[in-house]
């Protein structure tokens, strides 16, 4: 095939995606009506919202929960945590979502599933009350930063990086070059504070001293029923018991309408849904700096 033919089908792939991405666009609207989710059904309903993998972005789930805590349709919201933790960030403005709700007098329960550590613990803080199963893997209340070092391997191969930068530690953290002494204390500072505003969120929501705290939250896991016993959760149950938990906090009598809170996909999200989620992972901060976490390794 000629260059020229390949350079031609290239811009027209190119052209052809544009096109689909703009139409997506334009069918999927920008508002955040109550109507863009599915709550079927009449009478007080339980909404349920799922936080599940690893948590690299707040957004869907912080607006789902902004559309629901404003909806007179749903009397309560049941968060189902299956979650090994995630970015700092992330966690931090779900879980501050989380207690908006809570404040707003709207109950909003968790309902722990195998997995809810480290992010995932973080965000269940800001709940009206935590509901564990027995075998539940919980806790992990801790921060972690990791960056990959290849120099060594820059070195075999004989490539070196020219840096030009503005000050001292603009590239500390660049996998091209060793850790510093100076640049680990800088990182093991950002840590250590990030880590104490864990602690402080867990203190103050759990009602637990933080001298007793320290004690355990050390990035060590715990069943579900060890949980309980050290106050991190309120009680134990399945997702059906953590339903009758809601509803009862909401006042529903009889079996409560569960429905699942999940935003209606527009064919954006169907074609580049999955890539758009992603792209996140090639920003520059990701790239030549640790990536801070709350997350169960």
């Amino acid at each position: 095939m000629k260059r020229s033919t390949k350079v031609f089908i290239w811009l027209v792939s190119i052209i052809l995606g544009l096109g689909l991405l703009t139409v997506g666009l334009l069918i999927s609207g920008g508002g955040e009506s109550e109507g863009e989710y599915d709550l079927s059904g009449h009478g007080k309903k339980i909404a349920v919202v799922d936080v599940t993998g690893t948590i690299l972005s707040s957004r869907e789930t912080v607006s789902t929960l902004k559309t629901l805590a404003g909806s007179s349709s749903v009397a309560a919201i049941l968060l189902r945590v299956d979650s090994p933790g995630g970015g700092v960030a992330a966690s931090q403005e779900i879980f501050e979502e989380v207690e908006k709700v809570r404040e707003s007098g709207k109950p909003i329960v968790v309902s722990m599933g195998a997995l809810a550590a480290s992010g995932g613990y973080y965000i269940s803080c800001g709940a009206t009350r935590i509901v564990a199963d027995p075998g539940t893997v919980t806790g992990s209340i801790g921060v972690i930063a990791t960056f990959p070092n290849f120099s060594r391997l820059m070195d075999k191969v004989g490539l070196q990086m020219n840096v030009v930068k503005s000050g001292k530690y603009k590239d500390a953290g660049s996998p091209f070059r060793p850790a510093t002494k100076q640049d680990e204390e800088i990182f093991q500072g950002v840590v250590d504070n990030t880590y104490q505003q864990f602690l402080d969120v867990v203190s103050r929501e759990r009602k637990i001293p933080l001298d007793k705290l320290k004690k355990f939250a050390d990035g060590r896991v715990f069943t579900g029923i060890q949980a309980l016993r050290l106050g991190l959760v309120d009680t134990l149950g399945s997702f059906e018991d953590a339903v009758g938990v809601a509803a009862t906090l909401a006042g529903i009598a009889g079996k409560p309408i569960v429905v699942e809170a999940r935003r209606q996909r527009s064919l954006a999200d169907v074609l580049f849904g999955d890539l758009f989620s992603k792209l996140h992972l090639f920003e520059k901060d990701y790239i030549d700096q640790p990536v801070l976490q709350y997350k169960l390794n």
